[in-house]
């Protein structure tokens, strides 16, 4: 006879996909049940932990688990990919923009270093630490980055899950101030794009999945490569740049030179769910390209207008193209 304990465990177990519960739900239950007597199985529930356990083999049974379906192996194997992607241009723009700051704040005179320094001191115990932490943090970003591709999983998580914990903290000034209409929008999208990174890293990233790989070149070439694009970019602009052009700019070429190497047909086959990784990030830096950008656009320099404006249009089309890549590949693989 079917106890009630059983009943509500079958109905957690629910939340694994099919071909899992096909395989393993009466293994699970007969288990589960093993050592537990009839009487308190007619009273008790799943625990919490329990329930939170089973939620986590869900999304691991989701994401490219030994045995799983092609479309699930797909489906992981781009979440695998877009948090390598979005972890590799956060860690070489944090790197960029403090290096940048620093050198212009120390060859500009005592002024501008002075103006550097005041950003964490004289505004109270609270408010240094808050600048200290959205300084330095970020910088885990490139130990999430390394970590990851030497198979330092549980390193990797917790760096990118702490890295993105600074913007966090805008949003909590915002909330203070009732949401400046003018700020809100651009401090959401980059909570959105930094914590969409560290959350698709734990969660893609898990013991069952395959190591991380880049498509080409050892990861401190690329993340090289990543930072003299990103801050040749800003130091070529007359007329200065804001926080978000380096990060588009390294999207947009290495975007475009992915999509010709494809249009080519290269001989590096790419992974799959390779174009909807890039083409789900490209989305979510547009968001984040026109946000920064909407609220200014009436007083921005004339350069840097017409500069933003081209971007966030690179951005539209590749993004476009890369969707289309992307369905291709999904009909070509069966998915």
């Amino acid at each position: 006879m079917t106890t009630l304990l059983e009943t509500r465990y079958r109905a957690v177990l629910r939340l694994l996909p099919a071909y899992y519960r096909r395989e393993r739900e009466e293994e699970m239950v007969e288990t589960y049940l093993w050592d537990i007597d009839q009487e308190t199985q007619e009273q008790s529930r799943p625990t919490l932990g329990e329930v939170a356990s089973v939620a986590a083999l869900a999304v691991r049974s989701r994401l490219g688990a030994v045995g799983a379906p092609r479309r699930y192996a797909v489906l992981g194997s781009a979440v695998r990919l877009f948090a390598l992607f979005a972890v590799l241009l956060q860690a070489a723009s944090a790197l960029v923009d403090r290096v940048l700051g620093l050198t212009w704040a120390s060859t500009r005179g005592g002024s501008q270093w002075e103006m550097f320094t005041d950003g964490f001191t004289g505004h109270g115990v609270g408010h240094g630490i808050g600048a200290v932490a959205q300084w330095f943090l970020p910088l885990l970003w490139p130990v999430a980055y390394f970590a990851l591709l030497r198979d330092r999983r549980r390193l990797a998580q917790v760096s990118a899950l702490v890295a993105a914990l600074p913007t966090l903290w805008p949003l909590a000034e915002l909330w203070a101030l009732d949401f400046a209409p003018s700020d809100s929008a651009y401090a959401v999208a980059a909570a959105v794009l930094a914590w969409s990174s560290a959350l698709a890293l734990c969660a893609a990233h898990h013991q069952d999945a395959p190591p991380a790989a880049l498509p080409a070149g050892t990861p401190g070439l690329v993340l090289a490569a990543c930072c003299v694009l990103m801050g040749g970019s800003v130091v070529a602009l007359p007329d200065g740049a804001d926080t978000v052009w380096a990060l588009v700019t390294c999207y947009l070429v290495a975007a475009l030179a992915w999509l010709v190497h494809w249009a080519r047909g290269g001989s590096r086959v790419p992974a799959p769910g390779e174009a909807a990784a890039l083409a789900a990030l490209g989305l979510l830096l547009l968001a984040v390209r026109i946000t920064a950008v909407y609220p200014w656009l009436d007083v921005l320099p004339g350069s840097l207008r017409v500069g933003v404006l081209t971007q966030a249009a690179a951005l539209v089309a590749l993004t476009a193209a890369l969707s289309v890549v992307s369905g291709r590949d999904l009909l070509s693989r069966g998915t």
